[in-house]
């Protein structure tokens, strides 16, 4: 599971509510009518600005320390789940062609084992352990 965390300037709006930039990413500006709102709005503008970069294959950069932000707002820690985002935004199938065992694949499906869920699962698992 990759977590990123980015600390975000929460400015009060003078018609109420919240507006957010990033300190590290300059392109990354939201609003909402709450402090829940604003956050929540936050966490998704993130998440687009950075998997932008990453499909144009820009190098992410990398968090400020709260301490070095000099900019006029409140300081609060963003974070962002790669993971779960992909999960909830990039969840369209690709069909894979794969080979296993012609036993393998009678005794799956003898067992009822849905093929799709056991790779899915086994590529997180494998994901995870790389990224460590």
């Amino acid at each position: 599971m990759k977590k990123l965390f980015y600390p975000a300037l929460f400015h009060a709006a003078e018609e109420g509510g919240y507006w957010v930039t990033f300190p590290d990413i300059p392109e990354c500006v939201t609003e909402g009518d709450d402090m829940e709102e604003a956050y929540s709005m936050a966490v998704d503008a993130l998440g687009l600005a950075l998997t932008e970069r990453m499909k144009d294959k820009e190098e992410l950069p990398c968090a400020s320390k709260v301490e070095d932000i000099k900019e006029d707002g409140a300081v609060v820690i963003v974070q962002f789940d790669l993971d779960e985002y992909n999960r909830k935004h990039n969840s369209k199938a690709v069909k894979k062609t794969l080979s296993i065992p012609e036993w393998l694949n009678e005794e799956a499906m003898a067992a009822s084992i849905n093929f799709s869920q056991v790779l899915q699962e086994a590529l997180m698992t494998k994901l995870r352990t790389v990224e460590s």
